[in-house]
């Protein structure tokens, strides 16, 4: 195996191992009883309001599609927004098995759909989550403003129940340290084989016109419109869940928000937010819904962060796959 194969196995891997532990750990974190007031939480939730979830976020998902357009016109390139749409959705699906491979993925189906070459609009989709990454931030600092002292309290839990306090003794540590290899060795890479670090610079240099695109946008109040609308959907399809379990439409919207935050964050440790997800909604809710005096707040904070994560993803999986088994017979058809 070449080393190059060995990191994307590692890449894959790892984050995989870890949220089968997380998940593994929300499970033996709870006792018999709590067990029973988790499957007894996801038997009675209002099924409907999750199904409404789900409506708004396959809505985020085109608006999504829609505002790639604003980036990719000033390129001098027309696409269909459905071939958009779909190049999206496969690419959730890729980040799925591959994390961050998926914006790879989206580039190249839009290019065999719409000729798009991949570079560019390689360079748009970094820029867009740039764009994403600023106002989930802006986001943050406004929710734990919100939150005040209950954050630390949050973050001291969190760390308790990850057992990360002996760092040690615990496996992100283990992994911490793999990270930082598989980094030091691409560092070696790049800066001591030359073939390697020209197609590196090479590539740098190529994205930047898809990057720069942003700040040539026509209707940059249409790309404003669709980012925020984008991100209230988001907000929203998080909130109504909470209301489809009775103990805990009462958690509070700054509890919300922190929850949303933490578990935009956690999506990104692990394929598609797997055990990190839905450990850190649960464990957002469940500090909220101990201070309501809730029966079992773990087990019931849990059951929601398992179901929003569980909906979320079955949607996901669906409309991605559907996607793939679309775009293609399209582009083949048209080509």
């Amino acid at each position: 195996m070449s080393k190059k194969q060995l990191f994307n196995l590692l890449k894959t891997v790892l984050p995989l191992l870890l949220g089968v532990y997380l998940t593994w750990y929300i499970f033996h974190s709870m006792s018999e009883k709590a067990l029973y007031f988790f499957y007894k939480s996801l038997r009675e939730a209002d099924y409907l309001l999750v199904f409404l979830s789900l409506i708004l976020a396959g809505f985020a998902d085109y608006a999504r599609a829609k505002r790639w357009q604003y980036t990719l016109e000033p390129l001098g390139y027309k696409t269909d927004a459905w071939n958009r749409y779909h190049a999206l959705m496969i690419g959730y699906v890729v980040n799925m098995t591959i994390p961050r491979a998926g914006e790879a993925s989206r580039a190249v189906m839009l290019q065999q759909a719409d000729g798009v070459p991949f570079v560019k609009s390689f360079g748009t989709i970094i820029m867009e989550r740039l764009v994403d990454l600023l106002l989930l931030g802006i986001i943050s600092l406004f929710t734990i403003y919100l939150v005040g002292a209950d954050f630390w309290e949050i973050k001291n839990e969190i760390i308790e129940k990850l057992g990360v306090k002996d760092s040690s003794n615990s496996i992100f540590s283990v992994i911490k340290w793999i990270l930082i290899a598989l980094a030091l060795l691409g560092l070696v890479i790049v800066f001591f084989v030359k073939s390697i670090r020209k197609k590196i610079i090479d590539f740098v240099l190529s994205l930047k016109e898809g990057v720069f695109s942003i700040f040539k946008i026509q209707e940059p109040g249409k790309y404003l419109f669709f980012t925020f609308l984008i991100w209230a959907s988001y907000i929203v399809m998080f909130i109504i869940p909470f209301y489809a379990l009775n103990d805990t439409e009462n958690v509070p919207i700054r509890g919300i928000l922190l929850a949303f935050v933490l578990g935009a964050g956690g999506i990104s440790f692990t394929n598609g937010g797997i055990g990190t997800y839905p450990l850190l909604v649960g464990i957002v809710s469940g500090f909220y819904l101990k201070k309501e005096g809730i029966d079992h707040p773990e087990a019931i904070a849990n059951a929601l962060g398992m179901l929003i994560w569980m909906s979320q993803t079955v949607l996901m999986i669906v409309l991605g796959l559907i996607s793939l088994y679309v775009l293609p017979r399209k582009i083949k058809k048209h080509g």
